[in-house]
């Protein structure tokens, strides 16, 4: 899938894509690599950022990449949003293919820990990853700065939002968690640990044996595709929305029809891992997830008024949205 593919599936089903209005894009500046020195890492971090050209208060979007993906994946998602108004922050985590990973590394059973205070690191360099962008300084908003992350960068951004990860090397489940972060998108991301997982998961991502929905407070929208069979879980696609159903609120959960764990496309360009690949599907889950953001970031609520509207109807073609 291209950019071309989606305008055009836009211009094609407008019908069913259409949810809300987003308005015109503007052009993008991106700038990568960004190298923040990172001390006990073994490696710098390297960092993308994504923004508009145009604009003032612009809202933040720490986005955590998937297993194995780098800061130059997520493109659909990441150029919608930032033509859309906001600025995307992306680093490559440890576990990217970019990087290497060795099985042996000693640090494996920490992945999920480093990833956490990769995002941190970020917030804590706002101001230097701001320069590094020609006119972008002084033009963010830092009051209003979203987790947004994939499959296990879904775990990522929802231990910034209270998720506790009891840590496989200490059995303790400290609180992560970053008051910096006022809301959070999960995308096809884990639920519970525990008999829900298979024995390939219990051995190599420790990390999910035990984790708690209990205190993750902050808002949140948690995105499932219905057929995301993940060879982690014997439960099925179900799994996928523990993070909705097991949080206290406020929270709400799109449920896509016919998606599997890629989501119709959406971790980059006429990639080859995407197993159902679905342009009108991407367009959904970029308007979708557009109009949450700015409605629990406090920038307008009227869009994500019309988008729960339209897809309050459980027949609607290509899915529905609930909250609580």
């Amino acid at each position: 899938m291209n950019a071309s593919d989606l305008r055009n599936a836009s211009d094609t089903a407008t019908a069913t894509i259409e949810v809300v209005d987003t308005g015109a894009g503007v052009p993008v500046i991106s700038v990568k690599p960004i190298a923040l020195p990172a001390p006990g890492r073994g490696r710098d971090q390297l960092v993308r950022v994504s923004a508009p050209a145009t604009g003032r208060n612009l809202p933040i979007i720490v986005f955590s990449h998937g297993f194995g993906s780098s800061l130059e994946g997520y493109g659909p998602l990441v150029d919608f949003w930032a033509a859309h108004g906001f600025v995307v922050i992306q680093a490559t985590h440890l576990d990217s293919r970019t990087a290497g990973p060795d099985p042996a590394d000693p640090r494996g059973p920490d992945t999920w820990r480093y990833r956490v205070e990769d995002n941190k690191r970020i917030l804590d360099h706002l101001d230097g990853l701001e320069a590094a962008v020609p006119g972008l300084s002084g033009r963010t908003d830092r009051g209003r700065i979203a987790a947004v992350g994939h499959s296990f960068g879904g775990q990522t951004a929802g231990i910034l939002l209270g998720l506790r990860v009891t840590d496989p090397r200490t059995g303790i489940a400290q609180d992560l968690s970053d008051p910096r972060i006022k809301a959070g998108v999960l995308l096809a991301t884990a639920g519970q640990g525990g008999a829900g997982l298979t024995p390939f998961a219990v051995e190599n991502l420790p990390w999910l044996r035990e984790q708690s929905f209990a205190q993750m407070t902050t808002p949140a929208l948690v995105v499932m595709g219905d057929q995301d069979d993940l060879p982690l879980t014997v439960r099925g696609a179900a799994w996928t929305a523990d993070p909705y159903h097991l949080s206290p609120g406020p929270k709400s959960l799109l449920v896509l029809n016919g998606a599997q764990h890629f989501l119709g496309g959406i971790s980059g360009y006429q990639v080859t891992e995407t197993t159902d690949e679905n342009p009108a599907r991407v367009a959904l889950l970029q308007q979708v997830t557009w109009a949450y953001l700015r409605h629990a970031l406090g920038v307008e609520d009227a869009s994500w008024r019309t988008a729960h509207r339209a897809l309050a109807d459980s027949d609607h073609p290509l899915g529905r949205l609930e909250s609580k």
